[in-house]
């Protein structure tokens, strides 16, 4: 793993923008509501706002994977990310903090995952399910940092100081590593053979029907996670649950998504990524049962944070993984940016949906709507893999 060091590069990289870029927001909410005086709604409305802009970018930032452009793109947007993240404790009215969330949501489709494990697996081929694993064992524990960092920052210093700080961690550590790791693995780009039939096929995949379902199946889980990160402290607020235990039970997501990781690379040569996909979709509609049942007590929150931030660490890893081997590896970069494109949608909608259901019938509606939409998530993936599986 060591030796691997454009790896090693993209996962701490990957690690530092996650923490400070996108776990800062649901790590601030309270503090964000409280500072300005805005509601709940308000703020994850903002959040939302920002992932429906990285939904509509990231077919654009695809394009740019496939021309070979990736590392330009990937830095200079986790650089403007982190700037637009400096000017928000400048923000006067609303309007103002959404302008930033839209423009640092367009930031967020060059330098997440997404555009990271399209440039890994176009670079890499069948070969990059060992990279994309190793990048995320790493980047798995940015909520362990985002929660309590922002905590600590925001109790001994001040809530501003905490964005400043997470601000100058991207620009002067996070940039620097992606710009190099990036090059290094876009020179391994190698390109694939494929016939003339499967070209023809790759063209119109966005008329296949199982490319949908795969889409929507993905959707769900990105509700599911969006909902979830972003009122996970409101949720164990609303059961009474201390600011201490809390903080505690967050930064607990991220180990168990690296538990996750470990768990598939133990097991991979004896458990297929379609059985993966299955226990993931079973074992995040199980955690959440337990999340709604479990009141304040403190184990069986725990537990359901296992099942959840280790079923999700595995989503991560298998999602590129699952739309190569259901739509093949031709034109990779612009097929998973209409993936994304889908998946962010629903992550956008996940905060401000949370808070619409929330506000009509609390917390427990809110959880028991996330059950019933990993079943139809399951339903969605299960039709795509045996779509895909018919002779056309």
């Amino acid at each position: 793993m060591f030796k691997d060091k454009p790896v090693i590069a993209l996962g701490i990289a990957q690690t530092l923008v996650w923490a400070s870029s996108f776990y800062i927001f649901p790590a601030m909410i309270l503090r964000l509501e409280t500072a300005f005086g805005w509601s709940r709604i308000e703020v994850t409305g903002a959040v939302s706002l920002a992932l429906f802009l990285s939904a509509i970018a990231s077919p654009f930032m695809g394009r740019f994977l496939d021309r070979g452009r990736g590392p330009l793109m990937m830095t200079l947007t986790a650089f403007l990310a982190a700037l637009l993240l400096a000017l928000v404790p400048f923000v006067e009215t609303l309007w103002q903090f959404y302008l930033l969330s839209a423009l640092m949501g367009t930031m967020w489709a060059g330098c997440l995952y997404d555009p990271c494990f399209a440039l890994v697996t176009r670079a890499r081929g069948r070969e990059a399910k060992s990279g994309i694993v190793r990048i995320t064992l790493m980047a798995g524990f940015a909520s362990t940092i985002s929660f309590p960092a922002s905590y600590y920052l925001s109790e001994n210093f001040s809530w501003q100081i905490c964005l400043w700080v997470f601000a100058a961690v991207v620009i002067f550590v996070t940039c620097p590593l992606m710009a190099w790791g990036a090059s290094r693995m876009e020179k391994e780009e190698r390109s694939e053979e494929t016939s003339a039939a499967e070209t023809v096929k790759e063209k119109a995949f966005i008329k296949l029907p199982y490319f949908w379902f795969l889409a929507f199946a993905f959707a769900c889980i990105s509700l599911l996670h969006g909902t979830t990160i972003h009122h996970f402290l409101p949720i164990l607020s609303e059961k009474q649950v201390s600011a201490e235990q809390a903080i505690l039970l967050a930064s607990l997501i991220g180990p168990m998504q690296v538990a996750g990781r470990i768990v598939m690379v133990v097991v991979e040569k004896r458990v297929s990524n379609h059985g993966v996909a299955l226990a993931c979709f079973v074992s995040i509609g199980f955690a959440i049962l337990v999340l709604s049942s479990a009141g304040n007590a403190f184990l069986l929150l725990a537990l359901s944070v296992a099942f959840f931030g280790a079923a999700y660490g595995v989503v991560s890893i298998i999602r590129p993984l699952l739309a190569r081997e259901v739509l093949g590896g031709a034109n990779f970069g612009a097929k998973t940016g209409m993936l994304a494109l889908v998946y962010l949608v629903g992550s956008g909608s996940a905060p401000f949906l949370g808070s619409l259901i929330w506000n009509l019938g609390g917390y427990d509606l809110v959880l028991a709507s996330m059950m019933g939409l990993a079943a139809v998530g399951l339903l969605l993936y299960w039709l795509a893999r045996r779509s895909a599986a018919q002779p056309s």
